[in-house]
């Protein structure tokens, strides 16, 4: 018996360009052949766009808060989605006609803090506060997934990935905890 197909996104046209986007990174264009690809675990990443103005952008950020005056503090979702939204504005965006999709957040690691949930509920409150219309989202469950955006269409992908390493994570802490401390030695 074969497996079902799956479901393949469609491919790019030849001449769109790819720009990925890391954690702690935002980006607008007003390119309409530019894609931005982000990968996501318990991140989230924003991907907002005026359609009239034509122009649009996407931020990835680890955590939700916001650290004062720290060098990281693009890794925090209130400083990283309004440089997002400033940096829209700048471009010709008017706020009002501002509308998001959503994704990430996911609990990749269980056991820990589920960050991700914490992520995407600070994401969807940001927006509502700020008024702008949240037209999709992809938020939580335990996979990570791959992001692709482009911005000016609004069009986006995702693609689930297989939760390999969130098992090799786990299966290494279970050794940590099972292990005999014999003459271990932890510096702080």
């Amino acid at each position: 018996m074969s497996a079902p197909p799956r479901r393949q996104a469609p491919p790019e046209p030849a001449r769109t360009r790819t720009v990925h986007i890391v954690q702690g990174e935002y980006a607008i264009s007003s390119d309409p052949d530019l894609m931005y690809t982000t990968i996501l675990g318990s991140c989230v990443a924003a991907c907002l766009r005026d359609p009239i103005a034509g122009v649009g952008g996407m931020n990835h950020f680890l955590l939700p808060g916001d650290k004062d005056d720290r060098g990281d503090a693009m890794r925090y979702g209130v400083h990283s989605m309004e440089l997002l939204i400033n940096g829209l504005l700048q471009r010709g965006a008017i706020k009002s006609r501002l509308e998001g999709k959503l994704f990430g957040g996911a609990n990749v690691v269980h056991g820990l803090t589920d960050v991700g949930a914490q992520n995407a509920r600070f994401a969807v409150q940001f927006l509502q506060k700020e008024g702008i219309a949240l037209l999709g989202d992809s938020l939580g469950g335990d996979r990570a997934r791959r992001i692709r955006y482009w911005p000016v269409s609004g069009r986006a992908a995702q693609q689930f990935l297989a939760p390999t390493e969130r098992q090799v994570f786990e299966a290494e802490r279970r050794k940590e905890e099972a292990a005999p401390s014999s003459g271990s030695l932890e510096l702080f």
